[in-house]
């Protein structure tokens, strides 16, 4: 098995797990089994699904939630962006390839030396962690009630830990990229008691804005 292909499936495999977390948490903030699953189905992005349940479970309205959860989601787009010059997917598949841009989906391509292990990474992550998490989903929204609290496991460390694992080589090497981590790092810190969880990894995406102005031609004029 190719290395980018082993460590899709085996990086969806161990994120996908996260959402028997977010199916316990829907359920218990309100919404149905089946509501839970359709939502984990179509809308399958982590950070927009738990702040979905979690402002309906604090008594915000299904619009607000909505408003919030697109607001993170927007994230993708950016990553949707950088890879489809690097995939080059055509025709119908690219619809396919636009439901599988995640953060761990996108960190993992970009890993890769060339356009064919982009490809295999990508596409191993994407079956790996969609099926997983959804299957995770609907066994924590049918046992919502048996598990107890779901941050009780610790399942949401487990999507950072191992996009920081993904991202370590390039910080690693110094440079812009550890300059962008390190403002990002910082912008993220500085704005999380301020803002609704997954709003400052938004925010924070103006360091790699900020550092790719500082590189244009005549930008230290």
């Amino acid at each position: 098995m190719a290395r980018p292909v082993r460590d899709g499936l085996l990086l969806g495999l161990a994120v996908g797990l996260s959402g028997l977390a977010f199916g316990a948490a829907a359920v218990s903030a309100g919404l149905s089994v089946w509501q839970t699953c359709v939502l984990s189905l179509l809308a399958y992005t982590g950070a927009s699904q738990f702040a979905l349940a979690g402002t309906i479970a604090a008594g915000g309205s299904l619009l607000a939630g909505s408003v919030g959860a697109i607001l993170l989601g927007s994230r993708n787009t950016l990553y949707s962006l950088r890879l489809a010059n690097l995939l080059q997917v055509r025709g119908l598949s690219r619809l396919l390839a636009a439901q599988g841009v995640t953060d761990e989906s996108t960190a993992l391509a970009l890993a890769q030396p060339d356009r064919a292990a982009a490809r295999a990474g990508f596409g191993a992550t994407f079956a790996s962690l969609y099926l997983t998490w959804n299957a995770a989903t609907l066994a924590g929204a049918i046992s919502a009630g048996s598990i107890g609290s779901p941050q009780s496991f610790g399942l949401d460390v487990i999507g950072p830990a191992a996009f920081l694992a993904l991202i370590w080589p390039r910080l690693s090497a110094g440079g812009t990229e550890r300059g962008v981590a390190i403002l990002g790092a910082a912008i993220a810190l500085a704005t999380t008691p301020l803002l609704p969880p997954g709003a400052p990894i938004i925010l924070a995406a103006l360091a790699a804005l900020a550092a790719t102005l500082a590189s244009r031609p005549g930008s230290a004029s």
